[in-house]
C-alpha cells in the first residue's frame, strides 16, 4: 500500500485537540507532511506540527496522539515528528470547519 500525503492528514484528522475538541488539521498544526520511499517497500513518514502555543500542556499528547494514529497504516517505516515554532501558529491557519466549530468568523 502506499502512502500518501492525504493518507496522512487523514489519519491525523483522527487526533484530537483536548483543549479544543478540533483535530489538529483542522487546526492548521500540521505544516509539513514527507514521505520518503526505503529499499524494504515501508515508507517513512516525516512530519512538521506546531502547536496552538509554545506552553501548549497537550503538545506531548498531540505528538504521542500523531506518531499512535501513522503507526496504523500499513507500509509505514521510521516516523519523525517535529515540532516547529516557526511560522508561529495562529486562526488564520485554520480551517473553514474549525472556525464554524469553535465560533470564529
Amino acid at each position: 500500500m502506499t502512502i500518501t500525503e492525504d493518507k496522512v492528514r487523514e489519519e491525523l484528522k483522527r487526533v484530537i485537540d483536548p483543549e479544543l475538541f478540533v483535530n489538529i488539521v483542522d487546526l492548521g498544526l500540521i505544516y509539513v507532511v514527507d514521505i520518503q520511499p526505503r529499499d524494504d517497500g515501508k515508507q517513512n513518514v516525516n512530519i512538521e506540527m506546531t502547536l496552538t502555543s509554545p506552553m501548549c500542556p497537550a503538545g506531548p499528547q498531540l505528538v504521542a496522539n500523531s506518531r499512535q494514529v501513522i503507526e496504523e497504516l500499513e507500509g509505514v517505516g521510521d516516523i519523525d515528528i517535529k515540532v516547529v515554532m516557526e511560522p508561529p501558529w495562529g486562526p488564520d491557519k485554520m480551517t473553514e470547519d474549525a472556525r464554524d466549530q469553535l465560533g470564529i468568523f
